[in-house]
């Protein structure tokens, strides 16, 4: 059994990579949605924006995950 420390910092680890991949994926389909493909050839004006779209919504994710986890931290009793 991993030790306490190890298990939260494992934890922490794993929300903020589901809430960045959540984040980007909405930010993808925000844009995809808008008609802003951040696959299409060059950097056009709407492919950047696409770009931007993604970005953002990773690091939103991220945020909405680790305020997550600060709120469950609070209810956990002191080890």
């Amino acid at each position: 059994m991993a030790p306490p420390d190890a298990r939260r910092l494992l934890s922490g680890g794993v929300a903020d990579a589901v809430g960045f991949l959540g984040g980007a994926l909405a930010g993808f389909w925000l844009g995809q949605w808008l008609g802003m493909d951040i696959f299409a050839p060059g950097y056009g004006g709407a492919s950047l924006v696409g770009i931007l779209l993604v970005g953002m919504g990773g690091g939103l994710g991220v945020q909405l995950a680790r305020r997550w986890q600060a709120l469950r931290g609070k209810d956990d009793p002191a080890p």
